[in-house]
């Protein structure tokens, strides 16, 4: 390997930890937003959900191998933005869809249920479609990816938060009544002071290739949002319903990229600074389009 795919990030063990805990709370900020009754209705009326979740894991991937194979970027960078893609939906989503004046209930349960889903498809996605482009099917063969551990990372960071959330919810709802506006502030706070200490402990590489990738970024973002606002208008849900998919399918929980990144990929720098520019670039994203958004009421 050479350029961009021969570089390893500076990234600890103990940072690794510190991430993990800081998705684990991000997560758990979003679940106390949830009852089992959030579910039931969604299962009454489940087009919207289905519709959301197949533009995060069927139409988001597909559109990214088919921007890798237009645009062929170096193993590592084509890497990153298929296992972004392979992500499930972001907290932020939520925030930036309330903003948007979107479905609200929706957004949530959205990234509730990709996250629990992404024990299976989020390993499963990664080796499907990043073997199917040549460079990053070779670095695929280099590296030893446990479906299980994989599984086991998820569940861990993000299933057992969202569960003790709820739990919590309908315990105690004066409790996470008090905590639900804090705690995401703060956990997005910390998420994005994160990402910026570890850009700065390795200036020298993100300066040397965020040229490389930040346009490619940029695009794969647009492509996301693109793509959950057809995939929604094709299936005919409502502009409230169609606020939330398009931004759920563009906000990506690129912290947890790079937990996964870092944990199994050694930290490779394409990967990594594709996954870190992500969670810079959605957040600037996003509050540009819910901002848009926000000018009109949607019709529900």
């Amino acid at each position: 390997m050479t350029g961009i795919d021969a570089v390893r990030l500076n990234f600890s063990p103990d940072a690794l930890t510190l991430l993990n805990a800081v998705l684990a709370i991000v997560m758990f900020s979003v679940a106390i937003d949830l009852t089992p009754g959030d579910f039931r209705q969604l299962a009454r009326r489940p087009k919207s959900l289905i519709v959301g979740f197949a533009s995060q894991f069927l139409v988001l991937p597909a559109l990214t191998f088919l921007l890798v194979s237009v645009m062929q970027p170096a193993a590592s960078i084509a890497l990153g933005l298929i296992l972004v893609a392979a992500c499930p939906g972001g907290n932020v989503s939520n925030f930036f869809t309330h903003r948007a004046g979107g479905n609200s209930a929706l957004s949530v349960s959205l990234t509730a249920f990709s996250t629990a889903a992404a024990i299976l498809l989020t390993p499963f996605n990664i080796a499907f479609w990043g073997s199917l482009y040549a460079p990053s099917r070779d670095l695929l063969r280099q590296t030893t990816i446990d479906p299980v551990s994989v599984a086991i990372t998820v569940g861990l960071m993000l299933l057992l938060p969202l569960v003790a959330g709820i739990a919590l919810n309908v315990a105690r709802p004066d409790i996470t009544a008090r905590l639900r506006g804090p705690l995401k502030w703060i956990s997005m706070g910390i998420f994005v002071a994160f990402v910026l200490m570890s850009l700065a402990a390795n200036w020298g590489y993100f300066l040397q290739f965020v040229g490389l990738i930040a346009a490619m970024v940029v695009i794969h973002n647009a492509v996301a949002f693109a793509g959950g606002y057809a995939t929604a208008t094709l299936a005919r849900l409502s502009p409230y319903d169609r606020r939330s998919v398009t931004i759920e399918t563009g906000i990506q929980n690129s912290g947890l990229g790079l937990v996964l990144i870092f944990a199994y990929f050694g930290g490779l720098g394409g990967m990594a600074i594709v996954a870190a520019f992500w969670g810079i670039w959605h957040i600037i994203a996003g509050f540009g389009l819910s901002t848009l958004m926000a000018r009109t009421e949607a019709r529900r």
